[in-house]
């Protein structure tokens, strides 16, 4: 029985997609997709907005042509600005997703600032707010059979543990796991697994050197900088315990996707493999996992 890959899945960001204005050289969809199933993966998030096409029925096509089945994927959203609506964004974004049969929202609690090298805080007017929006989300997502679970992110209004903790008592919004980003925001994800495991939707596996995040927790180097100096490694090459995460998700019933992300960024279009050749070993992990696991 393939207790992960056959839940594998990639996301564009492993290959320097990023919606950040500047983060890098942005390789084309047909070449991050064709890479993706040439290293049998079926499945991907949809990658920031212009990535794939906007309309519904063309992205799906794009990635039935590539063999790959939606997930969804990342959404950064306004949730505690009283002059935005939401839901108004988000419904037309679901219906992509239905479109293309995905099943999972990815959102992100942006701040109004692009990027992800400053922090920022709620405060209790901007909590409330927060709370109902993302609740009134969560429902309309659910109505249409996806799934909508918070990203906590650096860089967004959800990033610290104190941040993560309330969305788990305040909300009935479920957690999208990322393994990099819980653990530079000061979270560990093994112990958020153990504790909360019931409140995973959805997870972004990734693995960071331990002593460059440190670096970014301490305010002496800036989120991207640290990207740029290698904070993100192949899976199991790093100090996240990815093995013995995986480990628990199975254990306390996860059913859901292990999505592999390495945030890259490329200054300039790649010679030889490319990006392709770190993904290439996290699914050789992973691989490696499952084959240990199975009786």
């Amino acid at each position: 029985m393939s207790i992960i890959t056959s839940r594998l899945a990639a996301a564009p960001i492993s290959w320097g997609v990023c919606e950040v204005p500047g983060w890098g050289y942005q390789l084309d969809a047909d070449k991050v997709l064709s890479e993706m199933t040439a290293l049998g993966i079926t499945a991907t998030e949809f990658g920031p907005a212009g990535f794939l096409p906007e309309q519904p029925a063309e992205r799906a096509d794009v990635l039935k042509r590539h063999n790959l089945q939606a997930i969804g994927g990342f959404f950064p959203i306004l949730l505690h600005d009283p002059s935005k609506d939401p839901l108004a964004a988000v419904s037309a974004e679901l219906d992509a997703y239905e479109a293309a049969g995905a099943t999972v929202m990815v959102l992100a609690a942006e701040t109004g600032v692009d990027g992800y090298d400053q922090r920022h805080e709620l405060d209790a007017e901007g909590w409330e707010l927060f709370g109902r929006n993302l609740d009134v989300i969560v429902k309309a997502a659910a109505d249409k059979g996806i799934q909508a679970v918070v990203h906590p992110h650096v860089g967004t209004m959800i990033e610290t543990t104190s941040d993560v903790n309330r969305v788990l008592n305040d909300t009935q919004a479920n957690l999208c796991l990322d393994t990099g980003h819980l653990l530079i925001g000061g979270t560990d994800p093994g112990q958020l697994v153990r504790d909360y495991a019931a409140r995973v939707g959805h997870t972004h596996l990734k693995d960071v050197r331990k002593a460059v995040a440190s670096r970014v927790q301490a305010g002496e180097i800036s989120y991207t900088d640290a990207v740029k100096n290698g904070m993100y490694v192949p899976l199991g090459q790093g100090d996240v315990g990815i093995d013995s995460i995986v480990k628990s998700l199975l254990d306390g019933g996860y059913t859901g996707w292990f999505t592999m992300e390495q945030d890259t960024i490329l200054e300039t279009e790649p010679a030889g493999d490319g990006p392709v050749a770190d993904v290439r070993q996290s699914v050789a992990f992973l691989r490696a996992l499952e084959a240990e696991l199975t009786p």
